[in-house]
């Protein structure tokens, strides 16, 4: 369920922190849902219990996880009031925009397609390999 990439530059609260969220986003994690202990899912990943501490408190602050003492971490509902598309939205715009640089677009080709999407010119998005 949860995973951790130690290769990773990402720090591995910052990776648990989107793993849930990704998981929610997608319909894995359902409103209520529990999630494991800090306790289990640091053993279960091999990492200090205050890693994962420190995403679940991340994930409470910001709404997407709440607490019940002597119960455990339950997901909210959060993300299933309409964010969880727009979550799925943003990783997809982000592995996208990544993908462009790594192609040698500019940051001023990146924003002229992002204009001509607001002003709702999008038959032109699709072609940014057209210069």
């Amino acid at each position: 369920m949860l995973t951790v990439n130690f290769q990773s530059r990402v720090p591995v609260y910052q990776q648990l922190y989107d793993d849930v969220i990704r998981l929610i986003s997608l319909g894995v994690l359902c409103e209520d849902s529990r999630l494991p202990t800090v306790r289990k899912l640091a053993v279960d990943l091999g990492v200090n219990p205050n890693t994962v501490a420190k995403a679940y408190k991340m994930l409470e602050a910001d709404g997407y996880i709440y607490s019940v003492v002597g119960k455990g971490s339950f997901i909210s509902d959060k993300l299933n009031r309409g964010g969880a598309q727009k979550m799925k939205a943003i990783e997809e715009l982000s592995e996208a925009l990544k993908s462009a640089i790594k192609s040698g677009l500019t940051k001023d080709e990146v924003y002229d397609i992002v204009k001509k999407n607001f002003e709702g010119d999008s038959d032109e998005e699709g072609g940014s390999g057209n210069d």
